[in-house]
């Protein structure tokens, strides 16, 4: 799929692997849609440039994301969907406050994984009007993690939907293949996002020698050329890449 002159629709974009993933789709010359609830992602889109716009919703919404659909067709044609956006909670199974809260269970749930189906249905459809006349139609990268083969003490919520980001891979790649739209899902590891800021710069450091090589946290930009790469790369479909240094996560 060429990156030149298409549309591409990246939520979770206004920051960590998301912005990265839209800057790197720009710089490829893309018209970029960035959607996602930060009150800071219009600042984020006008650094950008003028070839990437920011529309405010929940990708839990049908209507939100079929609003940034819109916008993204008023640019052009859609051809490419990351799903970015997620959240996360730590809560053991059962604790010293007694079982995990079902409501923050289902929270997580519904974002990372059926907010990723919603994006995922809809962009899709919208892919499937574009004219029948080149190889493919369209690329959905989604993002999981690698909770989903090693989650942690804590991460119950945060591990099945990442898992489930995963488990859909493949089917959803098997349905969409006679409209030729690929589907495939990166699993990073360790990355320097927003999260970590809050950790001083040594636990940073320590965090980044439990990878095995290359020892350190990876970097944004390398999420975002690996989706850069399976955009333009026609035979990578329906699989799950894990980013992530060959670490192994342990259980905490």
């Amino acid at each position: 799929m060429q990156i030149e002159g298409s549309v591409a629709l990246v939520t979770g974009g206004s920051s960590g692997l998301g912005l990265a993933a839209a800057r790197e789709l720009r710089d490829q010359g893309a018209s970029v849609v960035i959607l996602g609830r930060s009150s800071r992602g219009k600042e984020v889109a006008d650094e950008l440039g003028e070839r990437v716009v920011f529309c405010a919703g929940d990708v839990t919404s049908p209507e939100d994301v079929g609003a940034a659909i819109d916008l993204a067709a008023s640019l052009g044609t859609l051809r490419i969907a990351v799903n970015c956006a997620g959240i996360g909670n730590a809560f053991k199974t059962v604790g010293q406050n007694g079982p995990f809260p079902l409501d923050a269970f289902s929270r997580v749930v519904q974002v990372n994984l059926i907010g990723s189906f919603n994006v995922i249905r809809l962009a899709a459809a919208r892919m499937c009007q574009t004219e029948d006349d080149a190889a493919e139609r369209g690329v959905i990268v989604n993002t999981a993690s690698v909770a989903a083969f090693d989650g942690q003490i804590g991460q119950a919520a945060y591990a099945a939907s990442k898992g489930g980001i995963v488990g859909m891979t493949l089917p959803v790649a098997r349905d969409l293949a006679q409209s030729r739209i690929r589907v495939v899902t990166i699993a990073p590891g360790l990355f320097r996002t927003p999260m970590f800021d809050i950790l001083p710069e040594s636990a940073v450091e320590a965090l980044g020698r439990q990878v095995p090589h290359p020892a350190r946290l990876g970097d944004p930009s390398e999420f975002a050329s690996l989706v850069s790469h399976v955009v333009r790369n026609p035979m990578l479909n329906g699989e799950t890449i894990r980013l992530d240094g060959a670490i192994r996560m342990a259980p905490r």
